[in-house]
């Protein structure tokens, strides 16, 4: 009798056992990755954002994002594998072509920021540049015509107040992926003087641009002469004074948009009393960096 009540008592210990096993809660495999970031803009159709964890120095994904008009994220909450999540040294943002099948980062970073604990504050600052320190000149002039009556009409960034003309801008050499680009916005219209990268040299259209003029291309600095041509409610020639504003904005390479992007370091309204051919010194623009929170 003692040994069936025993034997009894082993298989009621056992089942008891068995079914606390069962019963206990697996250990999850995925953590969701949060971000809070602000200042983004829509990349339109053919661009969108890509989260990337650092994981042992190689990038892992944590999905693909776009931005409204408005600056809000398609999404914020993504769910990333836990193990990796936790191992994350740091997080990245690029600026990927839609439907790409490159399984790497693109050169367009735009933020980036490592971990500390469970979050990272991310800034455009990390990767793009820090323009903090940046400085800018130009001048109006318009040195691909003959036209001395149309001199208000043609900005080139640079200064001629020494013996020979330098670079009027002092900007951070930027990363792969990335170019600068001048502006005059003119009743509300942004019109670009052409994409650079090298401060003491012609931009990149400086031998195709539709405004300038047919007596060269204008010196070796970046800058646009308006003196052919029309842009949205604008026609060339025009006085920039008074009503116009010259920026200098950070571009992604390649870029879909013909709005400047969200990065403007420099800026400055041209005086309506400003002389052509001295130099106008620009100011910080509205827009010096990008940057957030992110949370695993």
């Amino acid at each position: 009798m003692k040994k069936i009540l025993f034997s009894i008592i082993a298989i009621t210990t056992f089942t008891f056992t068995s079914c606390s096993d069962d019963d206990e809660t697996p250990v999850p495999t995925i953590e969701n990755l949060t971000l809070n970031i602000s200042g983004l803009e829509n990349l339109g159709s053919d661009y969108n954002y890509e989260g990337w964890i650092i994981v042992n120095s190689s990038p892992i994904s944590t999905g693909v994002f776009s931005v409204d008009d408005s600056g809000n994220l398609s999404q914020t909450s993504f769910p990333v594998n836990r193990t990796q999540l936790e191992s994350a040294s740091t997080f990245v943002l690029s600026i990927e072509p839609a439907n790409d099948t490159d399984p790497a980062p693109a050169a367009t970073k735009l933020l980036a920021g490592d971990f500390s604990g469970v979050s990272a504050i991310v800034s455009s600052n990390n990767l793009v540049g820090d323009f903090s320190n940046s400085s800018g000149k130009y001048i109006l002039a318009t040195p691909t015509d003959m036209d001395d009556t149309n001199e208000a009409s043609g900005v080139w960034f640079l200064d001629n107040s020494g013996a020979a003309p330098v670079a009027g801008l002092d900007l951070p050499t930027l990363p792969d992926g990335w170019k600068y680009e001048g502006w005059v916005v003119l009743n509300g219209t942004p019109v670009s003087t052409g994409t650079f990268t090298s401060l003491d040299a012609a931009d990149d259209n400086a031998t195709t641009s539709p405004y300038k003029g047919t007596s060269g291309d204008g010196p070796p600095f970046p800058g646009e002469d308006y003196v052919m041509g029309s842009a949205s409610g604008v026609t060339f020639p025009t006085d920039i004074r008074g009503s116009g504003m010259v920026v200098i904005s950070v571009e992604p390479s390649p870029d879909n948009s013909a709005a400047p992007f969200a990065l403007k370091p420099l800026a400055h309204p041209v005086p309506s009393g400003a002389d052509v051919h001295s130099v106008l010194t620009m100011g910080a623009g509205p827009v010096l960096s990008i940057s957030g929170t992110v949370t695993r």
